[in-house]
């Protein structure tokens, strides 16, 4: 019997750490920092920060034979390239690697030398600069900062003045801030995530994150109010096509010399043109984390320990359909949140809750950020999970707010 540990502190490390747990070889999930609900699920939070990586190699060292990064931001910092330095077992991407999530000037400058597909772009650094590719490109244009933004960096600017207080935003603090430039897609998009080393790998069912805050995928980007998997409205074409996109991804990376192992998340585009991607991400994506774990029935524990070793494993799925919608503040993403209270769910309600900005007071639960928790329905398709998950969210909802509508594009007629 072995333990894990997962850095981070979210629903995706909940949803991770269930998946490890329902392991016959796994007997206890540690998470780094995790949260106050986390113990309700049958994990267990270490107060380590997920930057403190003395402090997390040290626990490892001691109490785990495998840790699995979550998060972006420990990533891009080289947590990875520390464990390794530490000769211990780490699920992750390198610093180098995860280049390809933690600077999108880096990613597109690898998709071209690739001839992999994406949008037309330039970068920036500068308002003149920027000002003059905004001339050029036109509207509907989008906007990206350089860098990490938990999701929220992108700017999809419909007319000149949307598009110019998205640029002189950027640059009021900060004034030769990297910014990339980007000609606007139409179509669907979908993500598409898998799970390698080198070239080997195990690729998910498609997800569709629901990015916007409001119905209708109006309002501002989030760091995803929803998710649902499998998304049925794409041809099983356009499936071939996504893990398609994959394995060239991964043949790029081999022949660039971005070698290791972790979380390959490509966030794609349908377009008439066929699929382009619009970016990288090198880690398991959250809201989407929720709904692919619950679809594995292979052993979670031995899938990644035997692509750390550099085997092949298969990937095996339950068939079902799945839909999870996040409870979020009222204020997220636009203020800081209000502290609210959380209603503690029942033994049988934590079987589908994935806590997320959740934090303990005097015994009671109550909310540490925007995303509060996820709750995950399933059924036979889209429209009967969907609508599972909102039954359960129901009684658990209490003062936070949710989008009405994750899955419509999957449910509603074109």
């Amino acid at each position: 019997m072995v333990n894990v540990l997962i850095i981070g502190n979210g629903a995706r490390e909940s949803a991770l750490g269930r998946a490890f747990l329902q392991s016959e070889a796994v007997t206890t999930v540690y998470v780094a920092p995790g949260n106050a609900g986390m113990p309700l699920i049958g994990l267990e939070p270490v107060a380590i920060s997920a930057s403190d990586f003395p402090a997390l190699i040290d626990f490892a060292r001691k109490n785990v034979s495998l840790t699995f990064v979550g998060p972006e931001v420990p990533l891009a910092g080289g947590v990875v390239d520390a464990f390794q330095a530490a000769d211990l077992p780490v699920f992750g991407p390198t610093k180098q690697l995860a280049q390809l999530e933690s600077s999108k000037t880096f990613a597109k400058q690898f998709m071209h030398a690739h001839n992999l597909p994406t949008a037309r772009s330039e970068h920036v650094d500068n308002l003149a600069d920027a000002t003059a590719a905004l001339a050029d490109f036109g509207v509907p244009v989008v906007i990206k900062a350089d860098g990490l933004a938990a999701g929220k960096g992108v700017t999809v600017a419909k007319d000149d003045d949307a598009a110019a207080d998205a640029i002189a935003d950027l640059y009021a603090d900060h004034a030769n801030a990297p910014v990339l430039i980007e000609e606007f897609l139409s179509g669907q998009e979908a993500s598409v995530l898998a799970m390698f080393n080198g070239e080997k790998r195990v690729i998910f069912p498609l997800a569709q994150d629901h990015k916007r805050r409001f119905d209708a995928d109006k309002g501002p980007n989030t760091g995803g109010m929803g998710a649902i998997s499998p998304a049925p409205q794409f041809t099983q074409d356009e499936v071939a096509q996504a893990q398609s996109l994959v394995d060239q991804t991964l043949a790029g990376m081999t022949e660039a010399g971005l070698v290791g192992n972790g979380v390959l998340y490509i966030g794609l585009i349908f377009t008439a043109d066929g699929p382009k991607i619009l970016e990288y991400n090198l880690r398991f994506g959250d809201p989407e984390t929720q709904v692919l774990m619950p679809q594995v029935t292979s052993d979670f524990y031995q899938l990644t320990v035997d692509l750390l070793a550099g085997k092949q494993p298969t990937l095996h799925l339950d068939g079902q359909s799945y839909c999870g919608v996040v409870a979020a503040s009222p204020q997220y993403p636009h203020a800081e949140p209000a502290t609210l209270p959380v209603i503690t769910p029942n033994r049988q309600q934590r079987n589908y809750w994935y806590p997320a900005n959740v934090t303990s007071n005097g015994g009671s639960l109550q909310t540490s950020g925007g995303r509060v928790f996820t709750v995950v329905g399933s059924g036979t398709d889209i429209a009967a999970a969907c609508a599972q998950a909102y039954t359960r969210l129901q009684p658990l909802a209490g003062a936070l707010t949710c989008r009405q509508d994750i899955g419509w594009h999957a449910i509603t007629p074109n």
